[in-house]
């Protein structure tokens, strides 16, 4: 009879305010059609990430008053070292100011011009920067992780078929495998620790560098907690240490499971890896004892790191996450499941059969529901992944049309995923009168973060 409660107390709100429809309609139009383009203040719920939105907590505020801003050896970066090293086990860490600064960083110390870069589901950014060294990013996950209606629990596992096919078709041009846990392109999927030991073997026989992308790294060892046979009822930190010592250096965007706004880290295990990793970080980042970030945020990552790994907080926040899946569910839209630790994910080709893909049925949906009712999500779809011929230059389309709605930690109630839920609701019984978009403008990389668009009309 009783709801399970958040394993924490509200201290301190931010208001927000829903416009009207006519100021809607026109912040949507004035933004291209799209979100990212939008202000803040005309958003309502903002779930468009779950990047960098957290609320950090008393210990984490308090920690931030005592942030040292020395240039170099502060005393926060003392903490912010001992505390990776003592979750990760990886002796050598460099500070950056977000994950896609420790993606520049082992892109160049470990991709050269001509390489194939494995990985379960490679995201937006990570693409980007293989590419950007004139390497190929190249998907190996199981077939059922591109099935949004697949039940399996480890939609994030690797097809180790898949990747030794790649390796034998491409000899001497694979020396990077990235593993991202949870697999964020279809959902926050996780990988199990079993496949995740196969992926380890696997690598190692053939000399493969093992990267893990550590952004939610909490949340797939909770999950695998939950549905692994002979990881149930085990420590998340233990769980989490076990994926670790499988991997040569981890990659993390603190703004996840680290709990803040601002930050990210790479470790590494090898003496050299870290001298080929270090010039670069100071070259992109700043010196190796800051690495983008103040003081204060040193101390607010070490901090949160601990915090993220928490078990109640970690329960509560996947029981959130279950529960606008479920209610998004039970209105009949098409979802990807089974829901996974950060976001729920509609299926926008599905929701809007009418659209063809030229009409970008993920943004259209976006901008729609925006408009309905003021909540931000992000389309990721054929834009998002798509990628330049090599040839002609012209953008290829990724075969997904994705609408993600990314739940920030310790933000939202389950009054404001309930007011999504009965939004979505609206804009499907009118789904037919969604007339789709008509792109205008792009750049050839992440095209989606600054796109135009316009309607397409009847």
């Amino acid at each position: 009879m009783h709801g399970t409660p958040e394993p924490w107390r509200v201290k301190s709100i931010e208001p927000i305010r829903l416009i009207s429809p006519e100021e809607r309609a026109r912040a949507i139009r004035s933004a291209g059609y799209n979100v990212f383009r939008l202000r803040s203040e005309d958003v309502f719920v903002d779930l468009l990430t779950d990047s960098g939105t957290s609320a950090m907590s008393a210990d984490q505020w308090s920690g931030i008053q005592g942030g040292d801003e020395a240039y170099a050896g502060a005393r926060n970066w003392d903490h912010f070292e001992s505390a990776i090293r003592d979750i990760t086990g990886f002796p050598f860490v460099i500070p950056v100011h977000q994950g896609r600064g420790a993606e520049t960083v082992y892109t160049r110390a470990f991709v050269e011009s001509g390489d194939l870069v494995l990985g379960n589901l490679h995201f937006d950014t990570t693409r980007a920067h293989i590419r950007n060294r004139g390497a190929a990013p190249v998907d190996v996950v199981i077939d059922e992780g591109l099935d949004p209606d697949d039940l399996s629990p480890f939609k994030g596992n690797v097809d180790l078929a898949k990747a030794e096919r790649v390796v034998a078709a491409h000899p001497g041009k694979v020396h990077l495998f990235v593993l991202t846990l949870t697999s964020n392109t279809n959902g926050g999927q996780p990988v199990s620790l079993a496949n995740a030991r196969q992926v380890a073997a696997f690598c190692k026989q053939r000399g493969i560098t093992l990267v893990i992308d550590a952004a939610r790294f909490a949340e797939n060892a909770f999950l695998v907690s939950e549905r692994e046979p002979g990881q149930i009822g085990r420590s998340v930190r233990d769980i989490a240490r076990d994926f670790f010592d499988l991997a040569d250096g981890a990659a993390m965007s603190a703004k996840k499971d680290a709990l803040v706004n601002i930050g990210g880290f790479l470790a590494l295990r090898r003496q050299q890896d870290f001298d080929a990793c270090r010039p670069w970080a100071i070259l992109y980042e700043g010196f190796v004892t800051y690495g983008g970030m103040a003081g204060r945020d040193l101390e607010a990552v070490a901090r949160g790191l601990v915090e993220g790994m928490d078990e109640e907080y970690l329960a509560a926040r996947i029981r959130q996450v279950r529960f606008l899946h479920g209610l998004v569910s039970d209105i009949g839209i098409p979802v990807v499941r089974p829901p996974g630790g950060h976001s729920v994910v509609i299926d926008a080709a599905a929701f809007l059969p009418h659209l063809p893909r030229e009409r970008f049925p993920a943004e259209s949906l976006t901008a729609a529901l925006y408009e309905a009712g003021g909540v931000r999500g992000v389309g990721l779809g054929g834009l998002a992944f798509a990628e330049p011929d090599p040839e002609t230059g012209e953008l290829r389309l990724a075969p997904w049309e994705y609408l993600r709605l990314a739940i920030p930690r310790r933000v939202y109630t389950d009054n404001h995923l309930a007011y999504v839920a009965g939004v979505l609701a609206g804009v499907w019984a009118k789904r037919e009168e969604i007339e789709g978009l008509r792109l205008v403008e792009a750049p050839s990389e992440l095209p989606h973060f600054s796109a135009v668009f316009e309607p397409a009309g009847r």
